[in-house]
Formats: structure tokens, sequence, C-alpha cells
């Protein structure tokens, strides 16, 4: 028992630069005291009292504001920094090495009983401050999920799931991501500092766009030129009706409209 309160407060004082003494740890960190109390919760659930379970579980979110249900696995070196509003689920399984920010949900999609209805995370995951992992799916070693992310699908060992609902940003296409990204003006989020990658990406399709229009106008203007210099065919032959010999593309209108 002690030997694990010993490698909690290790692990918390590795990750938290703010964590300045055991004595701070053991006495002002709520992750670590809604993890004692879940071990007490999950031995009594496991001998089969569920009540006293329930109960226990109940205490340790009063006094703590971390909800974790006496079924949930959870293994060694768990981290849950600041912890407010963090709820686990029955079914809910939470690997070695994993760290969980406040606001954070493993909770589940279907009211079957017996059935597999919360998260696995696997070994070294990082779940962001509020985001939901929903559903009886795994989270793959050393997965990133994104703050404020609803991840209702299974995300793969390495990845980087962000976004409402999370889209996955697989680990060995990043760096070809970042190269092509850094072309159209954008980088992917969760991965640099930079913005949410569809408003990015709609932006450098509208730069792209308006540049388009620009070229075919200028197309449009040279042959009419030709064709009046020549004097061969009068020019407004040579220019379709519904040609755009002039630009009408509001690209800062639309980039607005994605900021």
């Amino acid at each position: 028992m002690f030997s694990r309160l010993r490698e909690d407060i290790e692990c918390i004082r590795e990750r938290d630069p703010a964590a300045r003494s055991d004595w701070e740890v053991l006495s002002c960190y709520p992750g670590l005291h809604a993890l004692i109390w879940h071990r007490w919760a999950h031995r009594a659930w496991g001998a089969n009292l569920k009540t006293l379970g329930r109960f226990l579980s109940h205490l340790g979110r009063f006094f703590t504001g971390i909800e974790i249900h006496p079924g949930a696995t959870i293994g060694r070196r768990v981290f849950i920094d600041h912890g407010m509003g963090v709820v686990v689920g029955e079914t809910a399984e939470i690997g070695d090495g994993c760290t969980i920010y406040q606001g954070v949900t493993l909770g589940g999609t279907s009211l079957g009983r017996g059935s597999k209805r919360h998260p696995t995370l696997g070994r070294d995951v990082i779940v962001g401050a509020n985001s939901q992992v929903l559903g009886g799916f795994t989270v793959g070693d050393g997965a990133r999920v994104g703050s404020n992310a609803v991840v209702l699908k299974p995300v793969p060992a390495g990845a980087t799931a962000v976004g409402n609902p999370a889209r996955i940003i697989l680990a060995d296409l990043e760096r070809a991501r970042e190269d092509a990204a850094a072309k159209m003006g954008f980088s992917a989020y969760g991965v640099t500092q930079g913005d949410d990658p569809l408003a990015q990406a709609m932006k450098g399709l509208i730069d792209s766009a308006s540049g388009h229009e620009h070229q075919i106008a200028l197309l449009w203007h040279a042959v009419e030129k030709l064709a009046t210099v020549s004097r061969e065919l009068p020019a407004g032959d040579c220019v379709p009706e519904d040609a755009h010999t002039s630009e009408h593309f509001d690209a800062d209108g639309l980039s607005r409209m994605v900021k």
C-alpha cells in the first residue's frame, strides 16, 4: 500500500512542475485522494460489497469532486490533474501512466447491463481538459485526446483526437500533413500551435480560389486584347457571354465567416 502511494507521489512530481514537495502532493492533490478512495471502494466492490463500494465512492466524490465508479479499473502511476468534474464509468479501464485533466468524462452511450459501456485507455494516454470519451472502445497506447474533444470511436496508438466529433490525426502521417499544411498556410490543431484545421483549411482554399479567379480574369483580358489587335474577330465573339472578365470573389468576406 505504501509503496503504491510513494509511486503515485513520484509520478505526480514528475509530471506537475507546480508540485514542490511530497507533503504538498499528499495533502493538497485531490487527484491522489480520489485514487486512494477508489482503491478502497474497488476492493469492497470486488468482495461483492457493492453498497459499501458505492458509498466509499460517493464519499470520495464528496471530498474531491472526482467521481470514479468502484467497478472501474485503474492502473499504476495514473495522474488526475486538478480533477474537478472528472467522471469515470463502471466498465472504464485506465492503463498505466495515463494523465487525465479536469472535466473529463469516460462515459457510456448504451444502457445495457453487463456490457462493456465505457472506454479503455491504453498505457500513457493523455486526456485533455473537458474532453468526453464515450463508448466501449479502446484509446490506444500513447494516444492524445485534445481539450474539449468528443471521442466516439477508437483512437489508434500514438494518434491524436481533436474536435467535436473528434477527428483522428495519425502519428505516422503528422509530419506529412504538416508539410502539406505549410503549403496551404495552416497547421493541424493538437499537433502544433496553429488554429483549428478546418478553419485554416477553409482559409487556404479561399486564398487559392481568389488567386485562380484573378488568373482567369487576366487570361480573358489577354484573349480580348489579342482579338482586338488582330482585328480578325470582334472581341465579343472571342469571349463567351458567361466568361468572368472581372473579379467578383469576396475572399475577405469568406475569411471572416470562418474566423
